[in-house]
């Protein structure tokens, strides 16, 4: 999927007012789910977007991963991811969770869904209930 698509299907998704906010909210998910991934599963997710957003996925994958494995990301719950999200954003947190799941479910159509499996079988399950349904159901604790 095309950078541009992206956004475009996150502001309709999401009712965002105009592209850059759509692309605020697509830069600030990417990377707090970057945080949130094991380093390795974030470049594969990096791998299959554009290079304007791989871009942030890479770059919070490498700050994050100081100090930790390949194999594991940072380890915090749906508090912490919206927070993050909202002042990356500079929205709250109830728009963040709004726009969070808007991007996951654009994701979703954007990445194989080998990768998406994966991504939500390594999250929590309150953050995975921002998948889409079905997605989010592959996966139960």
């Amino acid at each position: 999927m095309r950078h541009d698509e992206i956004i475009g299907n996150v502001q309709a998704l999401a009712q965002l007012p105009d592209r850059a906010a759509a692309g605020r909210a697509v830069r600030a998910v990417l990377s707090t789910l970057a945080e949130r991934l094991p380093s390795g599963l974030a470049e594969h997710v990096a791998a299959q977007l554009p290079p304007e957003l791989a871009a942030s996925v890479r770059q919070a994958a490498e700050s994050s991963a100081g100090g930790r494995s390949p194999t594991s990301g940072e380890r915090f719950g749906l508090t912490v991811f919206a927070g993050r999200i909202a002042g990356r954003a500079g929205t709250d947190e109830d728009t963040a969770v709004r726009e969070a799941t808007a991007v996951m479910e654009v994701l979703d159509a954007a990445l194989t869904p080998e990768l998406t499996g994966k991504i939500a079988a390594v999250l929590p399950a309150d953050i995975r209930e921002l998948l889409p349904a079905d997605r989010a159901a592959e996966n139960p604790d």
